[in-house]
């Protein structure tokens, strides 16, 4: 964004701006992305005589949640410092009942467990922010739900106070007690800010970053397009703190610190023989998440999970392919160590189901807000 116009949520270090803005590879097809990772992954399956070998990283999750898997299943594990520490959350199935009064139904059940609106609903099965929504009111709940078709298994979740946003990835080998943070990087919401007489149209296009990336914000917001913002007025431009979605993610792991590490240990020993991941966690401030505390989870992605330094502006294609092939190597160790402790691969035919259940599932999540 300009310096003119330059916004960032309290709490988070002031964006620098240069000649670069994305990088050259930032927002790639993900099959070019992946494509020497799936090179990769043929030849570690025949080097461990296993294709499916890396999906035992996290033996007590099915496929090591690698895809098609709820986040439901996985936080329905936590106890302890992992259950304290997620934010908390009910899971939700579509019924044949009118949608009106689901939507009321579920707001009041999620009112019991103390989730009061304006909160969060997302599908349980979606990566990539794909469908999250912020529900502030029974409209926004009923118009979600008539997105879904019946049986559709969604989450409800609350709404953290803190906007401040990382994504820390984990990894800790099979018999030993710590583990380390190989990835972390800080997730910034994009906004725009008002002078007045510009539209909100007019003020994406000038800015250097959103001007590039109007088809991610425009069909979100076509119907503000045209509003004048006031001086000094924000606009945050997305609600779900995805990479793909148009956030801002910058390289932090000179934020690692003892500290950090020793809470993320403290939190994932909530979470059975879980070995790699990565968790989404708001914060009050750079001091707060440096010292571990007040760390609040929005989630846990397992096997499928990216190290978001990667999609920062100064990221250079070599290391983050390194970082990629890196990543997926340790899959593959961890998941050989896992079947020396007596845990099977799972089956091919198990990973095509979920991958087929994964893919069905996209074609009805409403717009990510």
């Amino acid at each position: 964004m300009s310096s003119e116009h330059a916004y960032v949520t309290p709490g988070m270090p002031a964006l620098e701006h240069g000649e670069r803005v994305i990088s050259r590879f930032e927002f790639w097809p993900l099959w070019a992305m992946y494509l020497p990772v799936a090179i990769q992954w043929l030849g570690l399956s025949l080097w461990y005589r296993s294709p499916t070998l890396a999906l035992l990283a996290n033996p007590r999750l099915p496929v090591s949640g690698m895809m098609g898997v709820g986040k439901s299943e996985l936080m329905a594990q936590a106890r302890g410092p992992a259950e304290h520490a997620i934010l908390p959350w009910i899971g939700y199935r579509v019924d044949a009942r009118d949608r009106s009064a689901q939507a009321a139904h579920l707001v009041g059940k999620a009112a019991l467990r103390g989730i009061e609106l304006p909160f969060v609903c997302k599908p349980d099965i979606g990566c990539r922010g794909s469908g999250v929504k912020l529900i502030e009111s029974l409209g926004d709940m009923e118009s979600c739900l008539s997105a879904y078709p019946e049986g559709a298994a969604l989450i409800v979740q609350r709404l953290s106070r803190y906007e401040p946003e990382a994504g820390i990835f984990y990894v800790r080998m099979p018999g030993e007690p710590e583990g380390r943070i190989v990835s972390l990087a800080l997730k910034y919401s994009p906004y725009v800010v008002g002078d007045g007489h510009s539209t909100l149209a007019e003020l994406m296009a000038a800015d250097p970053r959103a001007g590039r990336l109007r088809h991610l914000y425009e069909e979100r917001h076509r119907d503000r397009l045209d509003r004048v913002l006031a001086r000094g007025e924000r606009f945050r431009l997305i609600f779900a703190n995805s990479h793909s979605r148009g956030s801002i993610f910058r390289d932090a792991r000179h934020l690692v610190t003892p500290a950090l590490t020793e809470a993320i240990d403290r939190i994932l020993s909530g979470l059975p023989d879980f070995h790699y991941g990565r968790l989404d966690v708001r914060f009050p401030d750079v001091a707060h998440l440096r010292a571990g505390r007040e760390l609040q989870v929005v989630e846990i992605n397992a096997a499928s999970a990216e190290p978001l330094h990667i999609w920062d502006r100064g990221a250079r294609l070599r290391e983050a392919y390194a970082a990629l092939l890196a990543q997926y190597r340790l899959l593959f160790r961890i998941g050989h160590r896992n079947r020396r402790r007596g845990f099977r691969p799972p089956a091919l035919r198990e990973v095509r189901a979920r991958w087929q259940a994964e893919r069905q599932g996209y074609r009805f999540h409403p717009p990510t807000d």
